[in-house]
């Protein structure tokens, strides 16, 4: 019954969602440059240093891309205006391959290069799931010998969160010789994130599932989650990719892209935390898990000082207590009365997201 009843709610948001996505696109427009206008700390009239007209010029971009692809590209046109390189990077089974890059003399070097996320700066940021800059040299020999250096001896890294991954890491520095706006930056990959959740809410069309062999290659690697939403990496296998590491990529993919059931019901990989659940529970359980990240991620994206001051503070309750309230007792409708509600889910990303791990951030009035 529980399956019937999520399959017919999934298929309402899909529905309001086509019905009503021009207000929701404004709308979270809307709020971004609201809440991120004061920490630009720049006049409407600012222009491309970051000010707020500039800022929805090109979050507006981003949120015109109809499928999952093209919010991506228009992540990548848009960091153009904010840093001199950037380039994006899919995170896949412990390895990050280059997808598409933009300002690089050899842009189409990005395309199947191997990122090295075993140490420096996008290992750090591929485990900690946060911003981090640092110098180009700890992005790797390779890359230095591959791309060259930036004018300014500094770059920073992104993770690019998709349901409760890190699907990808945003690279960008100043290049030859333009500047690098790191908060706009930021923004601009939160919001791509969080468009990127409602296009997964959003029901497939013929037209998007029909581009994908037309872009195979521009695509990159399958994105090494298991997830209910469309995979926008999903077309193309990398290079250096193994058949093996295909083989065992595979299920996942077609799980995730809704193309087999019985491989969706597969036995799930040891690291799985469902994996003594039956196939039902399990996904019921990555639905509440996913469903609780996005209403996080929501109140982070649009109190992002709240957070910062709320952190230092250690009061990040206090400030946000009827946003969290509020998504809390959205989430608890949703499933509090499934076998979900054994795990607190919405409790635990409030503690992960916004706390970064330390829960003595939420304040003494948090209640666990």
């Amino acid at each position: 019954m529980a399956a019937k009843i999520e399959k017919a709610v999934g298929k309402i948001v899909s529905q309001v969602l086509e019905g009503n996505l021009s207000q929701v696109r404004d709308e979270l427009v809307r709020r971004v440059v609201e809440e991120v206008g004061p920490q630009l700390g720049s006049s409407a009239e600012g222009g491309n240093s970051g000010g707020t007209i500039e800022l929805l010029k090109v979050i507006s971009a981003i949120h015109a891309g109809s499928s999952q692809r093209e919010i991506l590209r228009a992540l990548l046109e848009s960091m153009a205006s904010y840093s001199g390189r950037s380039a994006l990077f899919v995170v896949k089974g412990g390895t990050a391959t280059g997808w598409q890059g933009r300002g690089f003399e050899n842009a189409d070097a990005v395309k199947d290069f191997q990122l090295e996320v075993d140490h420096g700066v996008a290992a750090r940021a591929l485990q900690s799931r946060t911003v981090l800059t640092g110098k180009i040299g700890e992005m790797g020999q390779k890359f230095g010998a591959q791309f060259g250096h930036p004018a300014h001896d500094r770059v920073i890294v992104l993770p690019l969160l998709l349901k409760d991954k890190v699907a990808a890491l945003v690279y960008a520095d100043s290049g030859a010789n333009a500047s690098m706006d790191e908060a706009a930056l930021e923004i601009l990959v939160t919001c791509t994130s969080a468009w990127l959740e409602v296009a997964s809410l959003r029901k497939v069309g013929p037209k998007e599932a029909g581009e994908a062999p037309a872009e195979r290659s521009e695509a990159a690697a399958p994105v090494h989650a298991v997830s209910s939403h469309p995979d926008p990496f999903a077309a193309h296998t990398p290079k250096h990719v193994t058949a093996a590491a295909t083989a065992v990529s595979q299920p996942a993919a077609m799980a995730s892209a809704g193309e087999s059931p019985a491989s969706a019901a597969a036995p799930a990989p040891a690291t799985d935390p469902f994996a003594g659940m039956s196939p039902e529970d399990a996904d019921l359980h990555r639905k509440a898990q996913r469903f609780a990240r996005l209403l996080v991620d929501e109140i982070k994206l649009y109190n992002q000082v709240k957070v910062t001051e709320g952190r230092k503070h250690k009061d990040i309750y206090d400030r946000l207590k009827e946003d969290i309230e509020k998504s809390r007792g959205t989430y608890q409708k949703r499933y509090g009365n499934t076998t979900a509600a054994s795990t607190d889910y919405f409790n635990q990303e409030l503690i992960r997201s916004l706390a970064e791990d330390d829960v003595s951030f939420m304040g003494a009035n948090f209640r666990r």
